[in-house]
C-alpha cells in the first residue's frame, strides 16, 4: 500500500501540473504546466515528481545516511559522498518502467523517438525570493537508453557544493529538500537566450529585456557568450534598442558523436548576425506579457526557437519563474556611495552594468575557479565569466567584472541576488586589468576606473538607451558648451556607435550604408533579388540602420541612400554581372541616377523598403534620409515619387534631405528648396566640381588646386544657406572642412548654418569651436 501511495502521483504529464504544485513538482515543473494552463507554447513532456524521488530515497534506506553525512563532513567532502550514494543505488522496477513508459507516450505523441530533456526541478526552485541559478543539473539531447542514468544524476546534483552552500545563506535545510525532475522533448533550438519582464540592468519596468544567441541555450545561461540584446517597450511593443554582438560560440547537437558540442564562431559570418528576427523578438514579448499578467509580478524566462519549425509555432518557452533580485529589493532608503571625483580618472574599462552598486578593492585576476585560493573577503573578482562553481568565491567578493557575458548571464543574476555589483562583457578585462591593482567599479554606470573613488555619487534613474559609460546625455552635454548650430556626428559602421554614443552630439548629420552593405549584407542588390533573397537585404539594412537610430533615440539619423560607384558595386559578389566598366566612375552612374534607372530602381526599392521597416515596423522615427549626388530636378522628383510608391512620403517627423556636391544643386537651390526639406554640403565633392579637380590628384594637390577653402567654393555655401532659408529649407554640411579647417567653420556659422556634421574625433573640439564662435558674434552685435 505504501508503494501503491508514492507511485500514485510519481509521474505526471506536464498539462496537468499548475503552479501550487511546487512540493510534487518542483517550481520549474510546477511552472511549466502553468503556462501550459494559459496557452502559452511549451514543448510537451513530463515530471517525475517528488513522490518517486522519495520512493527511489526510501526504497534504497539513503535518508539517515545523507543526513548523518550532512552534519559530519563539509560540504565539499558531503556533496561528493552523496551523490555518489545515489548514483550508485537502484531505481525501483515499477518505477523505472514508469519511467520508461511514459518517455514512450510521449515519442508517440511526437511520432518518433524523442531526445529529450532532463532538467532538475526542486522543491525549494524558482520560489519567489531564491533563484537556484544553475545549482542542479540539467541534461539535454538524452535518448531513451540513457534517461535512467540522467534522472538519477539530476536527482544527485541537489547535493552539488555551490547548492548545498547556496541553501545555507537561504536558511533552507538540505534534507528537507526533494526533487522533481522535468523530462521535455528537445527543440532544435536555432535560437535559444533568456529575457525579463523588467529591464535587469535597472529595474525599470516599462521595458522586455531579451538577450539572444545561436544554438543551445547554454551560452547565454552560463555566460559563455556576449549576447545580443533587444529591449522592448511593453506599452508599444516597439524595439527601443537593439544590440548586436560578437557571439565567439555556440552550442549545438552533433547526432554523429550523440552529444552537445561546442563549435567556435570567430571566423563565421554568424557571429557578427543577429540572432533572432524583430517578429521573433516581439512574439517573444507577446509571450512575456501574458506570462507577466498571469503571475502578476515581474518574470525571468528561458526560451528557445525551433530550427525545424514555421513561425510562430517554432517559438518556445521552456521556463518561466518569479525575478528576484528587483522584486525583492526595497527602495526604502536611498543609497548613497562615497567615491572620488571621475573627472582627470584613468577608464580602464566599459561594460554593462549588470547589478548596480559602486566598489573599491583589490583586484584578483583569475582565470579558473581551482586558482581562488588567495582570493580574500572584499577582492574583486575579475575573470573571463562565471558559473555555478564560483559562487562561494563572489559570495565573498565586493565587485565582479567580466570579459564575457550579458546582463542575463550568470554572474549577472547571482550578482543582482547577492548584492554585489558586476560588470559584464567587457570583452578585456582580464588583460587590461592587473592582478592586485586597485580599482573601482561603478556598476552603475558600468566603468572600471584605476585606483580608489572617494566622492559622493549619487544613484542613477533608471535608463533604457544608454551609452557604455551609463551616464544620461543630459549629465554628459551640460559638460559641454551649448550651441544654437547643431553639431551632428558623421558615421560608417554600425558596430561602433556604442564607442562614441556618449559624445555631446545632437544627431548623426550622415549615415553613411555601405558600410552594412559590403560587409554586412555582401551581396549586390540586384542578385540578391535575381537569387530570390531581396528580404536578406532589407533586413540586414534594416538591423544595421536600426542600431544606430536605436542607440541615439531620439536624436535623429539622417541616413544617406547608397552611394557606391560602379567599380565598388562591382566587388560585391555578384556584382560583375550587373555593373559597366567605366573610364571615370567618380563622374559616372551613381546616387540618384542609380535609383531611377530600370535596371538599377528594384534595387533602389529595397533601400526604401529598409528604411520603412526601420521607421514603421521598429518604431523607429528619429530615421530620415538623404539622397547623394543629385544633378537634376527631374531625376529627384523621380526618385522622391519610387519612395512614395513604396509607403514613404515626407511629413514632419520624416525629413527627406539632398547632398549638395554638385553645383547645379546651388544653382538651381530655390527650385530643389521646394521639393525637399534640407541640404547638406558635401564639400569634398562640392570643391571637386567647383574648380574641376579630381581631389584624388597628388600632382593638382600638392599646387594648391584642390582647397574647401577656396572663395568659389565658400561662396557657393553661402549662396545655398541663403536661398535654402528664404524657402524654409534647413542647410547641415557633411563634408570634411569643418572637421580640419576651423576657419571653415567660423565661416558657415557666421553665414547662418543650421548644423555641422562632422568625424567623431572632432565633435567635442567643433563643439567647443561653434560656441566660441557664436559667443563672437554676439559680443560684436552688443559693441555695435
Amino acid at each position: 500500500m505504501i508503494v501503491e501511495a508514492l507511485l500514485k502521483d510519481a509521474i505526471l504529464d506536464i498539462t496537468k501540473l499548475r503552479k501550487d504544485m511546487i512540493e510534487l513538482a518542483g517550481g520549474k515543473g510546477a511552472n511549466l504546466g502553468e503556462l501550459v494552463s494559459f496557452d502559452i507554447r511549451v514543448p510537451p513532456g513530463f515530471v517525475i515528481t517528488s513522490k518517486a524521488y522519495s520512493y527511489f530515497i526510501a526504497y534504497n534506506n539513503l535518508e539517515s545516511k545523507i543526513k548523518s553525512i550532512l552534519e559530519e563532513k563539509d560540504s565539499a567532502t558531503a556533496s561528493e559522498e552523496i551523490k555518489q550514494l545515489i548514483i550508485s543505488s537502484q531505481v525501483p522496477p515499477d518505477l523505472e518502467n514508469a519511467i520508461l513508459s511514459s518517455y514512450d507516450e510521449l515519442a508517440k505523441k511526437v511520432g518518433k523517438e524523442v531526445l529529450v530533456a532532463v532538467r532538475s526541478s526542486a522543491t525549494a526552485e524558482d520560489i519567489e525570493n531564491a533563484s537556484f541559478a544553475g545549482q542542479q543539473d540539467t541534461y539535454l539531447n538524452v535518448s531513451r537508453s540513457e534517461l535512467i542514468q540522467k534522472v538519477k544524476e539530476v536527482w544527485a546534483s541537489l547535493f552539488n557544493e555551490r547548492a548545498i552552500e547556496y541553501r545555507k545563506t537561504k536558511g533552507i535545510d538540505s534534507t528537507k529538500v526533494e526533487m522533481a525532475v522535468v523530462v521535455q522533448k528537445m527543440v532544435n533550438s536555432r535560437s535559444a537566450g533568456v529575457m525579463f519582464t523588467l529591464h535587469p540592468a535597472t529595474g525599470d519596468s516599462r521595458y522586455i529585456v531579451i538577450e539572444s544567441s545561436w544554438g543551445l541555450g547554454e551560452a547565454v545561461v552560463g555566460g559563455k557568450v556576449t549576447p545580443d540584446e533587444i529591449v522592448i517597450e511593453k506599452s508599444t511593443l516597439r524595439i527601443v534598442e537593439k544590440r548586436v554582438s560578437h557571439k565567439i560560440l555556440k552550442y549545438v547537437y552533433n547526432p554523429q558523436k550523440k552529444a552537445n558540442e561546442e563549435v567556435d564562431l570567430s571566423n563565421s559570418p554568424e557571429a557578427d548576425k543577429i540572432s533572432i528576427s524583430d517578429e521573433e523578438a516581439i512574439e517573444l514579448a507577446k509571450l512575456a506579457l501574458k506570462i507577466e499578467e498571469h503571475y502578476k509580478r515581474p518574470m525571468d524566462i528561458e526560451w528557445a526557437i525551433d530550427a525545424d519549425l514555421k513561425f510562430p509555432d517554432n517559438v518556445f518557452i521552456v521556463q518561466a519563474r518569479p525575478e528576484t533580485f528587483w522584486s525583492s529589493k526595497k527602495a526604502t532608503k536611498e543609497e548613497k556611495e562615497e567615491v572620488t571625483s571621475v573627472e582627470n580618472r584613468k577608464v580602464l574599462v566599459k561594460g554593462l552594468a549588470a547589478s548596480p552598486g559602486i566598489a573599491s578593492g583589490i583586484a584578483r585576476v583569475i582565470l579558473d575557479v581551482k586558482e581562488a585560493g588567495n582570493f580574500k573577503k572584499g577582492d574583486i573578482l575579475v575573470t573571463r565569466m562565471t558559473d555555478p562553481d564560483w559562487v562561494p568565491i563572489m559570495k565573498i567578493a565586493s565587485a565582479i567584472v567580466t570579459d564575457e557575458g550579458g546582463i542575463t548571464s550568470h554572474a549577472a543574476i547571482v550578482s543582482r541576488e547577492l548584492g554585489i555589483p558586476a560588470i559584464v562583457g567587457t570583452k578585456e578585462a582580464t588583460k587590461v586589468i592587473k592582478d592586485g591593482q586597485e580599482i573601482t567599479v561603478d556598476a552603475t554606470r558600468g566603468i572600471v576606473y584605476e585606483g580608489k573613488i572617494v566622492e559622493e555619487v549619487e544613484e542613477q534613474k533608471p535608463q533604457v538607451t544608454q551609452g557604455i559609460s551609463g551616464i544620461s546625455r543630459d549629465t554628459l552635454m551640460s559638460l559641454y558648451p551649448i550651441t544654437a548650430t547643431k553639431i551632428y556626428m558623421n558615421l560608417g559602421q554600425p558596430d561602433i556607435i556604442d564607442k562614441y554614443v556618449d559624445l555631446p552630439f545632437d544627431g548623426i548629420g550622415l549615415m553613411r550604408i555601405e558600410f552594412i552593405v559590403s560587409e554586412w549584407i555582401k551581396y549586390h542588390p540586384l542578385y540578391l533579388i535575381k537569387i530570390g533573397k531581396p528580404e536578406e537585404f532589407v533586413n540586414k539594412l534594416a538591423d544595421g540602420v536600426a542600431r544606430v537610430a536605436t542607440a541615439i533615440y531620439p536624436r535623429p539619423v539622417v541616413v544617406r541612400f547608397s552611394d557606391f560607384k560602379t567599380n565598388e558595386y562591382r566587388r560585391l559578389i555578384g556584382g560583375e554581372e550587373f555593373e559597366p566598366e567605366e573610364r571615370n566612375p567618380m563622374l559616372g552612374w551613381r546616387g540618384v541616377s542609380r535609383y531611377v534607372s530600370p535596371q538599377y530602381e528594384p534595387a533602389f526599392r529595397l533601400e526604401v523598403r529598409a528604411i520603412r521597416k526601420v521607421r514603421e515596423e521598429m518604431g523607429l522615427k528619429n530615421v530620415w534620409v538623404m539622397f547623394p549626388f543629385v544633378r537634376t530636378e527631374w531625376e529627384l522628383k523621380k526618385a522622391l515619387k519610387i519612395m512614395e510608391e513604396e509607403g514613404l512620403q515626407r511629413s514632419k517627423d520624416f525629413k527627406v534631405w539632398i547632398m549638395a556636391e554638385v553645383p547645379s544643386v546651388i544653382v538651381l537651390a530655390d527650385v530643389f528648396a521646394k521639393i525637399i526639406d534640407g541640404f547638406s554640403i558635401g564639400s569634398n565633392d562640392l570643391a571637386q566640381l567647383t574648380l574641376g579637380v579630381d581631389r584624388d590628384s597628388e600632382i593638382l594637390g600638392r599646387m594648391g588646386y584642390y582647397d574647401e577653402r577656396d572663395p568659389a567654393v565658400l561662396r557657393s555655401m553661402k549662396k545655398l544657406i541663403r536661398i535654402a532659408h528664404k524657402y524654409g529649407a534647413t542647410v547641415s554640411i557633411c563634408g570634411q572642412a569643418p572637421s580640419v579647417y576651423p576657419e571653415v567653420a567660423e565661416f558657415l556659422v557666421r553665414a547662418g548654418i543650421d548644423s555641422i556634421s562632422v568625424n567623431p574625433d572632432a565633435v567635442i573640439s567643433t563643439r567647443r569651436n561653434v560656441a566660441s564662435i557664436e559667443q563672437k558674434i554676439m559680443l560684436e552685435k552688443l559693441r555695435k
